[in-house]
């Protein structure tokens, strides 16, 4: 493993000689050849999918179809439509005694990435470590290792048909040996993002000898003010709920002002259609008990607040107002995604200052909360730490800097 590290990181010196061009030749041919393979693909992934129980919130995590895979190829494309993030000058200028300075973006290097039950994961990481010049190790879970398997074939044919390295992208077997050497390959890896469950993510930041970025799990939740609209609260909350519930934007807690409560049952409706289960605080039980299916329907307990429940399932706690509904938040989220539904600018205006979440939304479902959405054309994952980076990590967050000095004989006295 050590001897193969080695190889990659040197092969990932040899991505600076590619040009943005070629670089956009090798993502284009891989997205083509991501549909044009998706039977192959789509065949793997069902042996991984046999495998797994189809109760699994992973399940569908796991699941590819023939849209998603071209969904995942449109995301490639918009990868290589996006400006390198590279070179580019961060700052320049002239000190008193004439040297230039300037600071400018460059790679990582080697991006380490330990995931679970998400093949798209491989197609998403090879194409911004691409475009961003870094090399790839990646090290998915064995629930998909055969679609990882099928998938990294695709994206080492796109390199070959170019003339690139495939030690660019490297798929390690799915196995704990291969997990503790890439935790262990400082010096060889410059950064690991782990993408998955809370045990994950934690094990990883535990046991981990390389810089590690964390991309958190998802406690989201939607706060419905005094002062929002019942309609727009109703489809914000469907959307962010039901949309996809195994993923980590999905919201797993409304919040309801205490003077909004009459309106919960109407706020609700759709929820109760997609089969949600509400685990419900005494006031917004209350308001609901009649108005939502009573098999769906059930009291709190406090473990499900600040729980992921990546299901059909969602807590609801009633509050007094906006500033009860952030201190709620700041006390059970994440710092993932974060949304207030309301009228007030003043109340609008308190909640994004005063929450702390890497994103934080008026009006707008959380659904939101991926990098394509907010044009980075994919990402790699969604920072909730405060280092580095924060939120969706596009290309941008995958380029460290270095300073150029340039002078004519300076010496420091």
């Amino acid at each position: 493993m050590e001897e193969l590290l080695q190889k990659i990181r040197a092969a990932s010196r040899t991505l600076s000689l590619l040009g943005d061009a070629d670089v956009n030749a090798v993502l284009l041919t891989l997205a083509d050849e991501a549909v044009k393979q998706s039977g192959f693909i789509l065949a793997e992934n069902a042996k991984d999918l046999a495998r797994m129980d189809s109760d699994n919130p992973l399940y569908d995590r796991l699941r590819l179809s023939p849209d998603r895979i071209v969904g995942i190829a449109a995301d490639i494309r918009s990868v290589a439509a996006l400006p390198s993030p590279l070179e580019k000058i961060l700052l320049q200028a002239t000190r008193p005694n004439g040297m230039k300075i300037v600071k400018k973006s460059v790679p990582f290097g080697v991006v380490g990435v330990i995931y679970e039950a998400r093949p798209n994961v491989t197609f998403d990481v090879f194409s911004l470590c691409l475009k961003s010049g870094n090399a790839c190790v990646l090290k998915g879970g064995s629930d998909a290792q055969r679609s990882n398997s099928a998938i990294i074939s695709v994206i080492h044919a796109a390199l070959k048909k170019h003339g690139a390295s495939e030690l660019v992208a490297q798929l390690l077997p799915a196995s704990r040996e291969a997990a503790s050497e890439l935790l262990n390959a400082a010096g060889l890896v410059d950064v690991l993002i782990p993408r998955g469950s809370a045990s994950l993510i934690n094990f990883v930041r535990s046991n981990s000898r390389v810089p590690v970025i964390e991309t958190g799990t998802g406690v989201c939740h939607v706060y419905v003010d005094e002062l929002a609209d019942t309609g727009m609260a109703q489809r914000i909350v469907t959307n962010a709920k039901t949309r996809r519930v195994s993923v980590c934007n999905a919201a797993e807690c409304l919040i309801i002002s205490e003077k909004r409560l009459r309106d919960l049952p109407a706020i609700c409706e759709k929820l109760a259609a997609a089969g949600v289960t509400l685990f419900a605080d005494k006031p917004s039980f209350d308001a609901l008990q009649g108005g939502y299916p009573a098999p769906l329907l059930r009291h709190a307990a406090p473990e499900h607040y600040g729980y992921e429940f990546l299901d059909y399932k969602m807590a609801v706690k009633t509050v007094s107002g906006v500033d009860e509904a952030v201190g709620f938040i700041n006390t059970h989220g994440t710092m993932h995604s974060e949304c207030i539904v309301s009228a007030s600018e003043k109340n609008i205006a308190f909640f994004q200052r005063m929450v702390d979440a890497a994103c934080v939304y008026a009006n707008a479902s959380t659904a939101f909360t991926d990098g394509a959405q907010l044009g980075l054309g994919a990402e790699i994952g969604i920072s909730t730490q405060k280092l580095h980076a924060r939120g969706p990590m596009g290309l941008a967050e995958l380029c460290s800097y270095k300073w150029i000095v340039e002078g004519n004989g300076q010496v420091r006295e």
